[in-house]
C-alpha cells in the first residue's frame, strides 16, 4: 500500500536514520558505522515532498500537534477527544495518528477493523462522522495485534505518505496531529516534512507529578530548538473531583508544581487541568466523545471544554480565518 524504499545500508547499526535524510552522518547513530563519513559528506537534495506537502495542508485553516516527551500521560486521550470536540462543533477535523508502533487512536474513535481506501484521488480516511476523518496505521495491519518493527526510514517514509497522499476533502478546519511520545524520528520526521505548511503549533501534554514534567520539559526544548510554537500546556489526571460529594483529591501530587509552573518556566501558555474522571476513560473505551451532546454537566467535562475554546481561541489569534 505504500512505495517506502528503506535507503539504510545492510552494515548500518540500529536507528540509522537512513543516507538521504538530512541527519545521516549527524546523529547519535552514525557514531562508529563504516559509511559515516560518506553519508556527511554527500550533498542532500531538497525533498520535493515538502512543498508539495506544503501545498496540499493549504486546505487545512489550523494544524495543532499533540505532543509529550513522556508516555502514558494521555496525550492520544486528548488528541481524540479535541478532535471529537471541535467536530461537535461542527468544524470540519480530520485526526492523524502518527504513533506508528502503538496507534490507539482507531480504538478511541470506535473504528477498529476500518480500512483506508486508495482512489485516483488519494487516500481516504476513515470517517467516524460525516465531518470527522480519522488516519492510521492500525487500519493498514491485517492483524490488530501485529507489532510494528520498522527502522527510521520506514516509520518517516509512511509519515510523508499520509500527509501527501490523504485527501481530506474540499477543506478541514482542523487537522488534529497525534504523535508517539519523545524527540525521535517521528517528530523530526514531521517537523521537517510541515516545514512549509504554516502548522499553528503544539499542545504539549503532562500530568502533574515530576517524573512527567521532567520529560515534558525536554520536549519544550525541542520544540524551541526546531521553531515548533508551543500553543500550550494541558495537565491531565490533575485532581480527581469526587462524582457523590464534588470534593477533589490529587491522586498525583504536583510536588515541583505541575503543568502551571513548567508552563512559567518557560513563558509559554498554561490552558488548563484536566480531572481524572472514569466517564473519560468510559468514552475512549468505547471510542465516543467525552462531550457529546445529552453528556452529564460535570466539572470535568466543563473543564474540557473551557480548554478546547482556549485552543481553538489561541491559534485564531496567531492564525485568523474568516467564518471559523
Amino acid at each position: 500500500m505504500t512505495d517506502m524504499d528503506e535507503d539504510v545500508p545492510e552494515n548500518a547499526p540500529a536507528h540509522c536514520p537512513g543516507t538521504s535524510s538530512e541527519d545521516a552522518g549527524k546523529a547519535s547513530a552514525c557514531s562508529g558505522c563504516p559509511n559515516q563519513s560518506a553519508c556527511k559528506s554527500t550533498p542532500k537534495v531538497p525533498d520535493p515532498a515538502v512543498g508539495e506537502i506544503g501545498g496540499k495542508m493549504s486546505n487545512v485553516k489550523h494544524k495543532i500537534l499533540v505532543l509529550s516527551g513522556k508516555g502514558g500521560v494521555g496525550k492520544s486521550t486528548f488528541a481524540a477527544q479535541l478532535a471529537f470536540c471541535l467536530a461537535g462543533q461542527d468544524k470540519q477535523v480530520g485526526l492523524l495518528d502518527i504513533d506508528i508502533c502503538g496507534p490507539s487512536i482507531p480504538k478511541m474513535t470506535g473504528t477498529e477493523g476500518e480500512e483506508i481506501h486508495q482512489s485516483n484521488i488519494g487516500w481516504s480516511p476513515v470517517f467516524v462522522d460525516e465531518n470527522l476523518g480519522v488516519v492510521s496505521i492500525g487500519y493498514m495491519l491485517p492483524n490488530a495485534d501485529d507489532p510494528v518493527i520498522w527502522r527510521g526510514p520506514r516509520k518517516n517514509a509512511l509519515i510523508k505518505q499520509f500527509l501527501k497522499d490523504v485527501h481530506w476533502g474540499d477543506e478541514l478546519d482542523f487537522l488534529v496531529i497525534d504523535t508517539p511520545p519523545g524527540t525521535s524520528d517521528e517528530h523530526l520526521s514531521l517537523a521537517s516534512y510541515l516545514k512549509e505548511a504554516n502548522v499553528d503549533g503544539a499542545i504539549l501534554i503532562t500530568t502533574p507529578q515530576e517524573v512527567a514534567v521532567i520529560d515534558v520539559r525536554k520536549e519544550i526544548n525541542f520544540c524551541k530548538k526546531i521553531g515548533i510554537t508551543i500553543l500550550g500546556v494541558v495537565e491531565n489526571m490533575s485532581g480527581f473531583v469526587c462524582p457523590h460529594c464534588n470534593c477533589s483529591s490529587d491522586i498525583f501530587s504536583a510536588s515541583s508544581g505541575g503543568g502551571e509552573k513548567l508552563a512559567a518556566d518557560y513563558n509559554v501558555p498554561f490552558l488548563g487541568r484536566i480531572p481524572l474522571d472514569p466517564e473519560l476513560l468510559k468514552a475512549c473505551e468505547q471510542g465516543r466523545s467525552y462531550t457529546a451532546p445529552g453528556e452529564k454537566d460535570t466539572a470535568p467535562r466543563r473543564a474540557f471544554n473551557a480548554l478546547v475554546t482556549r485552543i481553538v481561541s489561541e491559534v485564531e489569534k496567531l492564525h485568523p480565518t474568516n467564518g471559523l
